[in-house]
């Protein structure tokens, strides 16, 4: 497992926000993070990343603990997409991906070679290339996430951290966004409000509510009415495209779930 947390514990004021998680991220996979708001996704990411130190627990990159990394040995292996990124300067697509490459450079030292190729190929994966000189207000929300993307792939990681990526996104820019995600050859974990796009592009599931776990597993083991009802207090129907399908959530009107279901917690 190249990213594990460890019983991780975090909180703020006397507030326990991230309560005893344990999760192993595969190598290679998309790896979702469920929950409603207030759930402790976004602080299990920064948590993830290093931004954050546990109260308690520790986070292990390849078996090491991040506490004892230094910050830029982190920054090379482990990439960040926030939720809300902007900037008031007029950059750039080119500057802003170049960004990426500050992990790897000296303080002042000037772009190399290996620079250069980096920055290319985020471009082109993304599909960014010949957008290098359009200004950063120019673009729409989805262009913007790309141009993020593109950035956090300029790092070299093998790690990739996106927190609602898809968030004031139209639906073909959901989409777009997310199979280029899945298309990576990096290590994905992505904060979802979306069940269905979860559901589309996820190979594994981790569900918090209050901060804890309480169910792991892929999406067809994850994604039932039960825990549906559990966690988000709503009704649903789930569906499936045939025997191990992808699963479907239709939600049904009326009012809330007030009775909350066990949910059954699977390994990851």
């Amino acid at each position: 497992m190249s990213l594990q947390a460890r019983d991780v514990s975090w909180g703020v004021g006397g507030r326990t926000i991230v309560d005893g998680v344990t999760l192993d991220v595969r190598p290679g996979a998309t790896l979702g993070l469920l929950g409603p708001n207030g759930s402790g996704k976004s602080s299990l990411l920064r948590l993830l990343a290093g931004v954050r130190r546990p109260s308690s627990g520790s986070v292990l990159l390849d078996g090491r603990d991040l506490g004892t990394l230094r910050r830029r040995e982190v920054a090379r292996r482990v990439a960040v997409v926030e939720q809300h990124a902007t900037t008031e300067v007029d950059l750039r697509v080119l500057d802003v991906v170049r960004l990426g490459r500050i992990p790897h450079r000296t303080a002042w030292g000037p772009e190399g070679t290996g620079d250069r190729e980096a920055v290319t190929l985020a471009l082109e994966r993304t599909g960014l290339t010949g957008a290098e000189e359009r200004s950063w207000h120019t673009l729409s929300g989805g262009e913007r996430q790309r141009v993020h993307i593109a950035r956090a792939l300029a790092q070299e990681p093998q790690e990739l951290l996106l927190d609602e990526p898809t968030n004031h996104l139209d639906v073909h820019h959901q989409l777009e966004l997310l199979a280029l995600v899945r298309r990576l050859p990096v290590t994905s974990v992505v904060a979802l409000h979306d069940l269905n796009l979860a559901a589309m592009f996820c190979d594994h599931l981790v569900v918090l509510a209050a901060g804890r776990v309480v169910a792991t597993g892929t999406p067809t083991e994850v994604l039932t009415p039960e825990l549906i009802a559990d966690v988000y207090r709503v009704r649903a129907v789930v569906t499936h495209d045939g025997p191990g399908g992808v699963p479907a959530v239709r939600f049904e009107p009326g009012l809330p779930v007030t009775t909350p279901v066990t949910a059954q917690a699977r390994p990851v």
